[in-house]
């Protein structure tokens, strides 16, 4: 029976499969407890410097820090963060697409785009589109450690203080809850303190030390350097969401294709023997 052991072979092939992806759910879910909990271990730090940059933007120190000062936008920087890795759902293509849209509008208002990737998905994306990636890096595994990515900030901080750039953001993947993640974008230069926090009542300002130059120079950096940090970690929780959940549904879809294709062989057969007996009876009656 040609027919029969054809789908035979089907089956087995799909339940080697379903074996895999079974195998790459629990995989992707034991990661996404801890990334989950990397990511709310980082969010408080965050959270607190965001807050002193708000303060320190309602502030007048007789130091005005070129990245509080706003400036005529020609051209935007932006670090994009996806992950190394595929199957895991629509994850990159929707922060891709919602990318795409705002580069569309900037180019509309004639305004240039340089762009740092973050994550292999991503720089393959914006290499094939020809895109002006001007530095990326890849490869930073489950546990990436901020080190990691100071070079490609280094390039947009340094872009930024040149004048290259006017302005800089982020675009990296929310993480909601388990079933869901939205691609975001935020503005990191000029330091947009409405963004980051309900605006501030009264005017007020800090006794720096040892000057405000210094303080202000050096806890700004911090300011964008744990913002992508953040992004990254909630990326990397968003990716292994993805993944579990796109691997979940692949092996149910294969859990369905395995009983259609099993109700398919036991038709098959089923004929197969009926024509089988009716050959042996017309046989028998021949004689």
């Amino acid at each position: 029976m040609a027919v029969g052991k054809e789908i035979r072979s089907k089956i087995a092939s799909i339940k080697n499969t379903q074996k895999i992806t079974r195998a790459m759910e629990m995989v992707a879910a034991s990661k996404m407890r801890k990334t989950k909990d990397r990511m709310q271990a980082t969010r408080p730090y965050s959270k607190k410097i965001s807050q002193i940059i708000v303060h320190l933007s309602h502030a007048n120190p007789e130091y005005k820090h070129p990245f509080m000062i706003g400036r005529d936008v020609k051209r935007v920087g932006v670090i994009v963060i996806s992950s190394d890795r595929g199957l895991c759902g629509g994850l990159n293509a929707n922060l891709f697409r919602m990318m795409l849209n705002q580069i569309q509008q900037w180019h509309g208002r004639n305004i240039e785009v340089d762009i740092c990737t973050v994550g292999g998905k991503a720089a393959g994306f914006f290499n094939n589109i020809n895109a002006n990636v001007v530095a990326q890096v890849s490869k930073l595994g489950d546990s990436p450690h901020q080190m990691d990515i100071i070079g490609v900030i280094k390039v947009m901080l340094d872009a930024y203080t040149n004048g290259t750039i006017d302005q800089l953001y982020v675009v990296n993947n929310e993480f909601v809850n388990t079933m869901t993640q939205r691609p975001v974008m935020t503005q990191l230069l000029p330091v947009k303190a409405d963004s980051l926090e309900p605006k501030v009542s009264g005017h007020w300002d800090y006794l720096y030390e040892p000057g405000a130059k210094e303080v202000l120079d050096h806890l700004l950096q911090r300011f964008v350097e744990s913002i992508v940090y953040q992004g990254l970690v909630e990326n990397n929780a968003c990716e292994q969401a993805a993944r579990m959940v796109a691997m979940k549904s692949a092996s149910d879809n294969a859990s369905n294709i395995i009983k259609e294709l099993q109700l398919v062989y036991n038709k098959a057969r089923q004929a197969a023997i009926t024509q089988e007996i009716s050959e042996i009876v017309a046989g028998a009656a021949a004689v």
